[in-house]
């Protein structure tokens, strides 16, 4: 498990600021759930409060993506990686979560499921919320990553919620 804080080497972003998480989680539900609250957990740390938007919407991507990989990416004897990244700058800051697993024949692909199906919402719900997502085929070993961005303003805005 890696977690750092340095400014970039650019020099054009002499002032920004990259914050990276990486860890590799068993491909079990229970896997699944513990990297979605250590991004919720990170990002709190790193000044993105539990309950705004920027947290709940990179901990939701985190969860779809950390889902598909266990459902859909899963081999045996294989766990899965995830790596969040936060790139501040002056004018935005970049929330990225990555999720790499070992199986290679299985591509995401957004499709619309039937109006009653129980299951296949995921990725529409990332493609929703995130800036931009995609996919990565690993260079140095069999599998794929599926990413997610989010771009925030530097401002944190807190989530309003509904009180019984």
């Amino acid at each position: 498990m890696t977690s750092t804080t340095h400014p970039t080497q650019a020099p054009r972003e002499l002032h920004a600021h990259v914050q990276e998480f990486d860890m590799r989680f068993t491909s079990t539900p229970r896997g699944a759930r513990l990297a979605r609250r250590l991004v919720s957990h990170r990002l709190h740390e790193w000044g993105h409060p539990y309950e705004t938007t920027a947290n709940d919407t990179a901990t939701l991507l985190a969860a779809e993506l950390t889902a598909n990989a266990i459902r859909h990416g899963h081999v045996p004897g294989r766990d899965f990686h995830l790596r969040l990244t936060v790139h501040a700058d002056a004018d935005a800051t970049t929330i990225r979560i990555e999720v790499t697993d070992t199986r290679t024949e299985r591509m995401p692909a957004l499709n619309t499921p039937a109006p009653d199906a129980e299951t296949g919402r995921g990725l529409l719900l990332v493609a929703a919320l995130a800036t931009r997502w995609g996919t990565t085929p690993r260079v140095v070993a069999p599998g794929k990553t599926v990413w997610a961005q989010l771009v925030v303003s530097g401002r944190v805005q807190t989530v309003s919620r509904a009180t019984n």
